[in-house]
């Protein structure tokens, strides 16, 4: 008896994933929860398991595929029947040779090429008789709907879409005449012109070798989803120093501790551990926003997202309970989430379920900047390079050089006012710059 493996459900609010592997080849005996198929989506890499035990018959999806969820995948005979396989096998072969004869009738189809002489005879003539004329054909198609006037039926979340792809809504016709524009009318149109257009644009701007490379799922996810934060969210960004001269002695003298079970307590340790306390002061920067309901979604718990720069790109997991660990447990386990990220071995579940993030880029350089608030949060802090600046200050006004550390932290203004980001920002500060009252054991 056959069975047609589709992909599963990947995770909440995933549709699709691009297909890292395929583990299996025809002929296969497997066995049930066996992973026939590794699969990269949302960010993360997962291996998809067998529903039951049975001889792969057929493969319907290759490596690089981008595959829907409820997609056909395999065909397994139920059953270990491997012999039955080779003779699956040429069976498509046979198949292909009758296939491979019409191949020489495409040939004649070149044949069409005189047809397109007129066509090349065309376009000399273009540039003599009008040279300007080339350049506004293609604007044309772009800018002629646009202009319409009509009102148009489409659902909120439509227009939305079509904003985030820079889809003109008044430019899309519904699929079904009468009827209201729906999402997927809008994603045709944008493959559409992307497909109608690229040509164009490359020829256009291109004065040398040009490469496209397809997106990598973490690319696409990424993009999919700083649009959607960055389009939904008016941010705010405030900017502040922190001065680091005595909470970085105090670092390195407690550094063993951490080292002690194979960890590193870093700057960003002891930040996770000061933003923690720092929401519980402060509850409306750990909430979330249903403007729909018109509600604010308090949340008793912390869990901090970290930015971790990989080769495949940005990916955020997740310490959970940060409140509850001291920063020895806080550095042991973003070392470990680290790790796993870089490794490719990141699974959903560990980027998912963030209250605030955290985005380092000290390591790298720089100092101010402009972080995207990780919806659903509604804020983010940014931490740039700390270095030695002349500082006047003390009783006797002397000035002496101190290590400060920028720190930049983006919000939601729909729910966080800029007085409430500035006192929330200035609290992070004062702890850092008063370590004695950050208990080392949590």
């Amino acid at each position: 008896m056959a069975l047609e493996f589709k992909l599963p459900e990947l995770g909440e609010n995933i549709e699709s994933g691009d297909v890292v592997n395929v583990l299996v080849a025809v002929g296969d005996a497997v066995t049930e929860g066996q992973s026939v198929l590794e699969i990269e989506a949302g960010k993360a890499s997962m291996e998809i398991p067998s529903p039951a035990a049975g001889t792969i018959s057929a493969i319907h999806v290759a490596q690089g595929d981008t595959v829907e969820v409820g997609q056909l995948a395999f065909t397994i005979e139920a059953g270990e029947a491997p012999a039955e396989a080779p003779k699956e096998e040429p069976a498509p072969e046979a198949k292909s040779e009758p296939e491979a004869a019409p191949a020489p009738e495409p040939e004649p189809a070149a044949e069409p090429a005189p047809e397109a002489a007129p066509v090349a005879d065309r376009e000399p003539e273009q540039p003599v008789v009008v040279a300007p004329p080339p350049p506004p054909p293609a604007p044309e198609p772009v800018h002629e709907k646009p202009v319409s006037s009509k009102a148009v039926s489409a659902a909120p979340n439509v227009r939305r879409l079509a904003r985030e792809l820079g889809v003109d809504i008044h430019a899309v016709t519904p699929s079904k005449e009468g009827e209201r524009i729906s999402m997927e009318d809008v994603k045709h149109f944008a493959k559409t012109s992307l497909e109608g257009g690229g040509g164009a644009v490359r020829k256009a701007g291109a004065q040398g070798a040009t490469r496209v490379e397809k997106m990598s799922a973490i690319r696409k996810a990424t993009m999919n989803h700083m649009t959607h934060c960055w389009t939904t969210i008016p941010h705010v960004t405030q900017h502040d120093m922190a001065d680091i001269t005595e909470l970085e002695v105090l670092r390195k003298r407690f550094a063993p501790k951490a080292e002690a079970v194979g960890a590193k307590l870093t700057v960003t340790a002891i930040l996770v551990k000061v933003v923690s306390a720092a929401l519980k002061v402060f509850p409306k920067f750990n909430c979330s926003i249903d403007p729909e309901k018109g509600e604010i979604i308090y949340k008793d718990f912390y869990n901090i997202g970290i930015a971790v720069d990989t080769e495949k790109g940005l990916m955020v997991p997740v310490i959970r309970d940060t409140d509850q660990k001291n920063m020895v447990d806080i550095a042991e386990d973003l070392g470990g989430i680290a790790k796993k990220a870089r490794a490719g071995q990141i699974s959903l579940d560990d980027m998912q379920g963030g209250t605030f993030t955290i985005t380092n880029l000290g390591g790298i350089g720089g100092s101010f900047f402009t972080p995207i608030v990780n919806s659903p949060e509604v804020a983010i802090l940014g931490v740039g390079r700390a270095i030695m600046d002349p500082c006047i200050g003390g009783k006797d006004q002397m000035c002496a050089p101190r290590l400060r550390m920028p720190l930049s932290l983006s919000y939601d203004h729909r729910i966080i006012d800029g007085a409430d980001g500035a006192r929330f920002l200035r609290w992070i500060v004062e702890a850092i710059e008063e370590p004695m009252l950050i208990s080392l054991e949590g």
